[in-house]
């Protein structure tokens, strides 16, 4: 499904979400805790964009992104070759419920509006805390069915009438933006999503809702070593 809509993937993430997905991103990066020298895994990297929000303003990170859809990750080694961060950031296509890396390979881990699409969003929590170090953190970007009244049903109405209206006329595959449609209303409640990473085994879990809470960054650490100096 994927595959049929990386040519307009980033144009429709950008007006979709009135550009604000560039926003979430930026506060995500400006939340990790960077050392000189640190190694972050970006699950579901799509199109590369947290990666390189990632790389771009901190010179010592080698970022490793990984997808399970190849055209998306073309696209993404373009972007970055393009940004001249080829020597910081790599793309493997490898699948998320089997990370390809021993325990303890990253001082990350993010993922950002991937989760929801995991078939056992548990399972992928703890391979995300198995290949990060003891203290490492862990950075979940999704969007979610906001809490207030008014901000609900504004957007119920984005999601099953404005969102499908517009990948109609703009994207070659309409029928991935009603299952993003329904993946969003069907991702668990903002607590529930809290209890779930502490069941994976993440301590000190954050939530930071973003934009009315139409979307939220969460923040774990593994259990472990205390946090390194940063750079």
């Amino acid at each position: 499904m994927f595959a049929t809509i990386t040519g307009r993937y980033d144009f429709l993430n950008h007006l979709l979400s009135l550009r604000r997905d560039i926003a979430w991103r930026r506060f995500t990066i400006r939340k990790m805790r960077f050392f000189k020298t640190f190694r972050l895994l970006d699950v579901a990297t799509g199109t590369a964009d947290l990666a390189i929000e990632a790389a771009s303003g901190h010179p010592g990170i080698h970022v490793i992104g990984i997808d399970f859809v190849k055209e998306m990750l073309a696209v993404g080694r373009k972007k970055i070759t393009g940004r001249g961060l080829v020597d910081r950031i790599r793309l493997l296509q490898a699948d998320a419920m089997t990370l390809p890396f021993p325990d303890g390979s990253f001082d990350a881990a993010g993922i950002a509006f991937g989760i929801r699409n995991m078939p056992d969003r548990l399972h992928a929590l703890r391979e995300m805390q198995r290949v990060i170090v003891p203290g490492g953190q862990i950075f979940i970007l999704e969007m979610n069915f906001p809490r207030h009244r008014f901000w609900q049903g504004f957007f119920d109405l984005y999601l099953k009438r404005l969102l499908p209206g517009v990948a109609r006329l703009l994207s070659g595959n309409p029928a991935a933006y009603h299952y993003l449609a329904d993946s969003i209303l069907h991702f668990p409640s903002p607590p529930a999503f809290v209890r779930l990473m502490e069941e994976a085994g993440f301590r000190g879990v954050e939530r930071y809702p973003l934009t009315f809470g139409i979307t939220s960054l969460y923040i774990g650490s593994k259990e472990g070593l205390e946090a390194r100096s940063c750079a």
